[in-house]
């Protein structure tokens, strides 16, 4: 592993250091490393996916890294108002609460 800290080695790796590794090498390093996805549209699939399902805790941080990746405010907007057709309409509004911090 890196010698400086990640994310989460930095958030969990003193009580599960193994899931640490394994979050910095499988899933950071390989699956969004793997070619068959852009990192940008790893990023729209992946905010899609955590605003469906309500996984409000991982949301900000992957918002983060959807702006990193080259998804736009005004994308991530427009990915939060069609899922409110399809996700509902209380995941769409938490989402929209948790991108209006995460832009400011």
């Amino acid at each position: 592993m890196k010698k400086e800290p990640t994310n989460a080695r930095t958030s969990f790796g003193d009580i599960a250091p193994h899931l640490a590794e394994l979050t910095d090498k499988v899933l950071f390093g390989d699956v969004w490393e793997h070619p068959a996805l852009s990192p940008r549209d790893r990023s729209l699939v992946t905010i899609t996916c955590l605003i469906s399902t309500y996984r409000v805790n991982e949301l900000p941080f992957h918002l983060k890294k959807a702006l990193e990746n080259g998804i736009t405010r005004d994308e991530i907007v427009g990915t939060i108002t069609h899922l409110a057709f399809y996700a509902g309409w209380p995941p769409a509004m938490t989402a929209l609460q948790i991108a209006r911090k995460v832009f400011d």
